[in-house]
């Protein structure tokens, strides 16, 4: 690599290594650790072709995309996470804490998702990919990464019900999971004897 290429991946790193770092946490279930490594292996596969990438970020988050699929998919990897328990709550609420508090148990919930369900609602969400690209990054069908998604959303009620109630505008979420504070009872159907012939 010459010295003005060299310049280039550096400010490209300075500038734009918090995002792809955030990135690269959600896709980890929250594991800092991992995620910095995945974004450093990434950065080094990008750096031996960086004269011949045209989108650098886009070339980028398409590594970690693929690292961590490939992560999930080996037979050896970790079933064990390990997560920092939230903070105690201070006596007086306030955004800030809310906020915190929102992030510590999305992130639990996140980390409590199996890695493939992890990653295809980073990929729709927060990167707010459509479901096409979505399926194209993963290697599967538009109709898998529909169905991983609802399944995925379902979990994540399931797993954290508390994320409602402390933002009801994450309409990402969907209606409450049956059996938590707050939900809606399932409709049921009876059939009449006329429907039933």
């Amino acid at each position: 690599m010459d010295a003005e290429a060299e310049d280039g991946f550096r400010e490209f790193v300075a500038s734009r290594s918090s995002a792809l770092l955030k990135t690269a946490v959600l896709l980890s279930g929250g594991d800092r650790h991992a995620a910095e490594d995945l974004l450093q292996n990434a950065l080094i596969k990008a750096a031996g072709r960086w004269q011949r990438i045209d989108e650098p970020e886009a070339y980028v988050r398409q590594i970690l995309y693929r690292q961590q699929i490939s992560r999930w998919r080996l037979k050896w990897r970790r079933r064990e996470l390990t997560v920092a328990e939230p903070p105690e709550h201070g006596s007086g609420p306030d955004d800030t804490s809310a906020a915190a508090e929102l992030r510590l148990l999305m992130r639990g919930a996140l980390a409590r998702l199996t890695p493939r369900q992890r990653t295809v609602l980073v990929l729709r969400y927060f990167e707010d990919l459509p479901e096409a690209d979505v399926a194209r990054i993963l290697g599967c069908s538009v109709g898998t990464v529909r169905s991983t998604t609802h399944r995925s959303l379902a979990r994540l009620r399931a797993l954290a019900p508390e994320l409602r109630a402390l933002a009801p505008e994450l309409r990402a979420l969907g209606p409450e999971a049956p059996g938590t504070p707050g939900a809606r009872p399932a409709p049921s159907r009876d059939f009449s004897p006329m429907e039933v012939r």
